[in-house]
Formats: structure tokens, C-alpha cells, sequence
């Protein structure tokens, strides 16, 4: 049995689980998640509900900057590793996607780790400790995109198996006519907001362009046809969004959102180096939006086909029960 530590911020995390437990499934290896959200409707597994740790009032969350959230005296925080804590000596592995403090208490136990890797400058002491007790890590993005400066001892065991997205296994919609030219704006709930006025200011810059915004405020009925009924989609440049742009093979402008550990300014790195997109690492002023719609259309979406070969989460499962075999008695 596997488990499988699902982050409740933002919609990749459990995504990727989603992904990954339906292809760990179908070859016959059990999965058993832990995470404070909901179940969801597709898992087939079983499902610990973990209680929240968060606080307004944390008291030495760090631990002297040993770990990133381990507030002292906090019931939540307790009951989360009681619950993970009495189901680790059932587990062959588990998965950690994404938190610190599960993985060292994994690993404390003896059970072998497997980190889902992130983006960004992960050089600080509590991911040095997560990344370099991992007996292995998973990168969902290929090798050929690995942020420069990413250490060989960290290279040596990584499964880099690419980007994943709910829309894999999906055919592109019947072909929708369009009038004029059109602006998807695909837009995350897992950070920082947009500068006031910043979508209003670009469509007011862009004559001709019809703007389509969805965000978690406003959620698309069907994103994987908003996508292929856009001429250029405009997104942040988070695994999540990403995954699904590449996945519908679409001319995209990425604007980087802040994030710790600048992760989103390395993924747009990842794709200006690769020409894959139009990459910025912040929100541009109002009279560039022309020049850079223009310049997405031109270039194109076919170059996202080295970003999401649309089989990462098998690969990921593939890599997952063959480690579950290997250290399994």
C-alpha cells in the first residue's frame, strides 16, 4: 500500500494525486491519501480527511527555521501527524506532495519518501532536509526543463516523468467557429491576485481581442473547450495551468505570478529558454499587450507537445509501483 500526502493549496496538488491514483489503480497498486481536503468524486482508494493546521496566531511555526509550519501546541497540527503517524507502519512508500514536515516524519518512521519536486530556489534548510532524505524525487516536468543550478545528488534520483493535467486523455472538441480574435484569461486561486485594473487595462489596450477571464471567482463550464475556442490563452505560470495549456497545444502568453521561492519565475524561465511561449516574470503594462498577443498567435501552441507528452501521470505511476516493489518485503 501506498500513501499519498495531498497539499490543500491550489489545485495541482490534488490533480496530480487524482492523476496519478487512477493510473496506480489501473495496474493494481493501492493508494491511500492523506490531506485536508475534500475526496474527491474520482478517487477509488481510500481517503484520510486530515484536520487543518492553520492558525492566526502561530507560535515558532518554524522551529528556528528548521521546518516551514510546525506551530507549537496546535491541536490541529497534532491531529494531522497522529492520523498520518498510525497509518505509516501499513505503507510500502509514501508520497509526498507537497509538505516538509510529512516527509521527515515518513522518513522518521523508516518508511522510504518519495518528494514531488517544485520549482524555484528550494535551497533553504527545510527542503535541503525533505529533498536530500527522499529516497527519490518526482519532477512533473521533463528533464530538458530542469531549473538551471538544480544539484546532481538531486538529478541522480529524480524521476522526471512531465507535466500532468485532468485533460490528457481528452480528444480536442469539434472545431467552434469564432468571430474576430479571442483572449482566454486562465487565471489560478493557490496566490497573489492581480493588480487592480490589470485585466480591464489590457482589454481596453487591445481592440478587436475579445477577453474571456476564468478564475476560481468565476470558474469556466468547460475549460477544455474555452481552451480550444481562443486564439491566445493568457495564464499564470503555475504546474497546474500550465499542464493544461500544454495538454490543449495552445499559443499562450505566461505571466509569472509572486510565489515563494520564486517557483512561477522559474517555469516561465523554463519556457522562454525553450521558445515554447510568450514568458514574463510580472504583469506588463497596458500598451505591450498588442505586441505580445500578436507575437503568441504567431508562435504558436505545437511547441507545448515537449512540455506535456499527455502521459505523465502514467510515467509517474509506472516509476511509483516499480520503487512500491523494489522495497516491499
Amino acid at each position: 500500500m501506498i500513501g499519498y500526502y495531498v497539499h490543500h493549496q491550489g489545485l495541482g496538488h490534488v490533480t496530480r494525486a487524482r492523476g496519478i491514483g487512477r493510473e496506480l489503480a489501473r495496474r493494481g497498486v493501492g493508494v491511500v491519501a492523506f490531506s485536508s481536503l475534500v475526496r474527491p468524486d474520482d478517487w477509488t482508494g481510500e481517503w484520510v480527511r486530515l484536520p487543518t493546521d492553520e492558525t492566526n496566531t502561530p507560535f515558532e511555526p518554524t522551529a528556528g527555521g528548521v521546518l516551514h509550519w510546525a506551530p507549537l501546541g496546535h491541536e490541529g497540527l497534532g491531529g494531522r501527524m497522529r492520523a498520518i503517524a498510525e497509518r505509516l507502519p501499513d505503507l510500502c512508500l509514501v508520497v509526498v506532495d507537497v509538505s516538509v514536515e510529512v516527509a521527515l516524519l515518513a522518513r522518521l518512521f523508516g518508511v522510504p519518501t518519495v518528494v514531488v519536486a517544485m520549482r524555484g530556489d528550494r535551497s533553504d534548510r527545510p527542503h535541503l532536509a525533505a529533498y536530500d532524505s527522499a529516497c527519490t524525487l518526482l519532477a512533473p516536468w521533463e528533464q530538458r526543463f530542469a531549473d538551471q543550478g538544480w544539484p546532481a545528488h538531486w538529478s541522480e534520483k529524480t524521476h522526471f516523468v512531465g507535466a500532468m493535467s485532468r485533460f490528457d486523455d481528452l480528444e480536442p472538441p469539434a472545431t467552434r467557429a469564432r468571430a474576430g480574435r479571442r483572449v482566454l484569461g486562465v487565471w489560478g486561486g493557490g496566490g497573489t491576485d492581480l493588480p487592480a485594473g490589470a485585466v480591464q487595462a489590457a482589454r481596453a489596450a487591445t481592440p478587436g481581442w475579445d477577453w474571456v477571464w476564468r478564475s476560481p471567482a468565476d470558474p469556466s463550464p468547460d475549460l477544455w473547450a474555452d481552451l480550444h475556442g481562443c486564439d491566445v490563452v493568457v495564464c499564470h505560470a503555475g504546474n497546474n495551468a500550465l499542464a493544461e495549456v500544454a495538454s490543449a497545444r495552445r499559443p499562450a502568453v505566461v505571466v509569472a505570478q509572486p510565489r515563494p521561492f520564486d517557483e512561477q519565475r522559474h517555469a516561465a524561465a523554463a519556457i522562454r529558454r525553450a521558445g515554447l511561449a510568450v514568458a514574463l516574470d510580472e504583469w506588463p503594462e497596458p500598451d505591450t499587450w498588442p505586441q505580445l498577443l500578436d507575437e503568441a498567435r504567431r508562435r504558436g501552441g505545437e511547441g507545448w507537445k515537449q512540455w506535456n507528452r499527455r502521459d505523465g501521470a502514467g510515467r509517474a505511476a509506472e516509476a511509483l509501483a516499480h520503487l512500491a516493489a523494489r522495497v516491499t518485503p
